[in-house]
């Protein structure tokens, strides 16, 4: 996991400095979208669309899962009430996209105090967890025949993990879609993409490194469902008290969940705004301005998602691990997203040297091809990977579904949106 989660460092090092670039230089909400439209046409825009569509809507219900394993855990160890699962997620879909139908100021208000007490929490595991580190925990994986304690499942095992660890960074990418409501998006977007991925760095090391080192080590952290509760069951001791910490220990999924719902709205919001997907979903309320049906919608869909998975294991086989399922289905879209930004990247800079670019990447065009790379061989072990491929098909299915769709009636309604018209208006410069 060490290993994979450096390498997915690098990917997500080269991709925000790639975005820095990009955000600036086409400042609308569509953004990986509208890069790819502006890059490749409208095909393009579409694909790498429904791509971050997958990412943004299913990255909430995998969070949701999360929640709802804390928050059980702690009304268990509590009260003695085991409630299903699918009621933990409910109350937390409804509760949140509540807060994002009150308005982008007070969920960008909640994002930053949610983000700051998640913040707090992992300092004080940090902390807690350094007095009681040990290697041999660390390290208590038994290797497989022929490897190393250090690599216990080879480095199969690490392109296995690198899915897992782009968990560390994911959705970090978002930051464009609010590219319309920055106030200097030219100015300020570059330092919130760089110095975001840079933050997410060393917290995904002191994280990982930290938590795994403390009692009852890897082996058992790689099997948790609630990591960080675990951390503080070693650090604080086990008891009534553990269900206050279970509670604390979700601030960051909250933060996440929180911040990624707006995100998925912003993203259906300025797919529709553009004719991509339908007109319904553009809609805005009259007095929040906010994208109400795009917010419900995606609700709707990352819930049903996890519900079909949660109950749906009769087709599957076998009971499938709902969060891992959804965590891979989620992945899958991001790293065709990623594809299609870096190679939307190499291309306008090829195609337009000539527009305008408040900040220009320090890794220029060789750093977005390194982070396309790393994402292909993501896309490959994680459609390799058995255990949770039913959600890649669905994904897949999904993608033939929305392309059919796109050829068939969407690219008929393709509107004047911000996004179009800035595409069309460099095309339209770029003729002789």
């Amino acid at each position: 996991m060490a290993a994979a989660t450096a390498i997915v460092a690098v990917m997500y090092l080269c991709l925000c400095f790639s975005l820095a670039e990009m955000a600036p230089a086409i400042p609308y909400a569509g953004g990986a979208y509208a890069f790819a439209r502006t890059a490749f046409g409208p095909w393009a825009g579409f694909f790498t669309g429904v791509a971050e569509f997958i990412e943004f809507v299913l990255t909430p219900a995998v969070i949701v899962v999360g929640i709802g394993s804390y928050v059980g855990a702690a009304v268990h160890i509590a009260l003695g009430i085991d409630l299903p699962a699918p009621v933990w997620w409910l109350v937390f879909y409804a509760a949140f996209v509540g807060i994002n139908l009150g308005g982008v100021e007070p969920t960008f208000r909640m994002a930053v105090v949610l983000t700051l007490l998640a913040l707090g929490v992992l300092v004080v595991s940090w902390v807690g967890a350094a007095f009681h580190f040990s290697w041999d925990l660390a390290l208590n994986i038994e290797p497989e025949p022929g490897n190393s304690r250090w690599l216990p499942m080879g480095w199969f095992g690490v392109a296995q993990a690198l899915p897992f660890a782009i968990w560390f960074y994911l959705a970090i990418e978002q930051l464009p879609l609010a590219s319309e409501e920055a106030r200097s998006p030219r100015r300020d977007m570059p330092k919130a993409l760089v110095g975001g991925v840079v933050a997410l760095i060393a917290i995904s090391v002191l994280t990982l490194v930290l938590n795994s080192g403390i009692g009852p080590g890897a082996a058992g952290v790689g099997k948790s469902r609630e990591p960080l509760l675990l951390a503080f069951e070693s650090i604080f001791g086990s008891g009534l008290g553990i269900s206050v910490l279970a509670l604390v220990a979700i601030v960051g999924l909250v933060a996440s969940f929180h911040a990624i719902i707006y995100a998925y709205s912003r993203r259906l919001h300025s797919l529709s705004r553009a004719g991509y997907f339908p007109g319904w979903l553009s809609l805005t309320h009259s007095r929040t301005r906010t994208p109400y049906p795009a917010l419900i919608a995606g609700a709707v869909i990352g819930f049903g998602v996890a519900m079909v998975i949660e109950f749906g294991h009769q087709w599957f086989g076998e009971r499938a691990p709902v969060g891992a399922v959804l965590l891979n289905m989620a992945v899958f879209g991001a790293v065709i997203a990623y594809i299609m930004q870096m190679v939307s990247f190499v291309r306008l800079r090829r195609r337009y040297p000539w527009l305008h670019r408040p900040y220009r990447s320090l890794l220029g065009s060789a750093g977005a091809i390194v982070a396309a790379i790393i994402a292909c061989v993501t896309l490959i072990f994680l459609v390799a990977n058995n255990e949770h491929r039913a959600g890649i098909y669905g994904c897949a299915i999904f993608f033939a579904i929305a392309l059919l769709y796109f050829g068939l009636v969407g690219r008929k309604r393709l509107a004047g949106s911000l996004e179009e018209s800035f595409a069309l208006r460099l095309e339209e410069e770029e003729r002789p």
